[in-house]
């Protein structure tokens, strides 16, 4: 089922108007993350920011992951807040339970940018996927990310974050399995 999943995906992406835009890299003390990123005309009138990722962790777990997340302006067409939403799919391996699982999760970003000489913003996002679209074990997942970012160049971000990554299972093992909860630092690279 992931694999179908993923695939069509990935045959999606192929059909539509992509550019290249970065690379993120995201890295913990037990948790590193490296997520692809481009943009596609196809979605409304700005487009949209697409993503395929993949994180792991020293329990080796391992994620996939592919999302697209529409924004804009904030109210009032406030160019220092950004707001968007959007979708993700996932496909996960749990090692202790030799097992895979999946799901489809829908999403909110918010970014703010500090009135400042120094380019610094804060973000928060979110991503849930319910039971009725979680499979293959998983009963939820939910995704919480925090970050202040600061402008390096301007086709590169540093950041300092938080980012919470969580699968409820149905086989008893736990309420909720933790893959990431933790503290990171990464950087977004454009190109």
């Amino acid at each position: 089922m992931i694999k179908k999943i993923f695939t069509g995906l990935t045959l999606l992406l192929a059909a539509t108007q992509v550019q290249a835009r970065g690379i993120d890299l995201r890295l913990a003390n037990e948790v590193a993350a490296v997520q692809y990123l481009t943009t596609s005309s196809t979605f409304g009138y700005g487009g949209a920011d697409v993503g395929i990722g993949f994180m792991f962790n020293d329990a080796n777990d391992s994620m996939f992951s592919a999302d697209a997340m529409v924004s804009g302006n904030g109210a009032g067409n406030n160019r220092a807040l950004k707001m968007g939403v959007g979708a993700k799919v996932i496909g996960a391996y749990i090692k202790a339970l030799d097992d895979t699982m999946g799901a489809v999760a829908i999403g909110a970003q918010v970014r703010y940018l500090i009135p400042s000489s120094a380019p610094i913003a804060i973000m928060a996002e979110g991503f849930i996927a319910p039971k009725i679209v979680s499979f293959s074990g998983a009963d939820q997942y939910s995704e919480f990310r925090v970050a202040v970012e600061l402008e390096v160049t301007p086709s590169a971000r540093a950041y300092v974050g938080y980012r919470s990554v969580g699968i409820d299972i149905t086989n008893g093992v736990g309420s909720d399995y933790k893959l990431d909860d933790s503290a990171h630092v990464g950087v977004r690279i454009s190109f």
